[in-house]
């Protein structure tokens, strides 16, 4: 997986009933566009993001 700042990041619910979160990148701190990403929610929070199966991240519209 790899991103640049400004990207979106969808976390899918991984149970039945759990939303699917979404979140802009923030800062990329792999090499090479890859993770961890420091991400903000649409909540407002923010944190050090190791996406798994369950994520994609969608390349922002330029």
């Amino acid at each position: 997986m790899q991103a640049t700042v400004g990207d979106e990041i969808h976390v899918h619910g991984r149970t039945v009933g759990s939303a699917e979160q979404r979140g802009e990148i923030l800062e990329v701190r792999g090499e090479h566009g890859g993770p961890p990403y420091l991400v903000r929610f649409a909540d407002g929070h923010e944190g050090l993001v190791f996406p798994g199966s369950d994520c994609e991240v969608q390349t922002r519209a330029e």
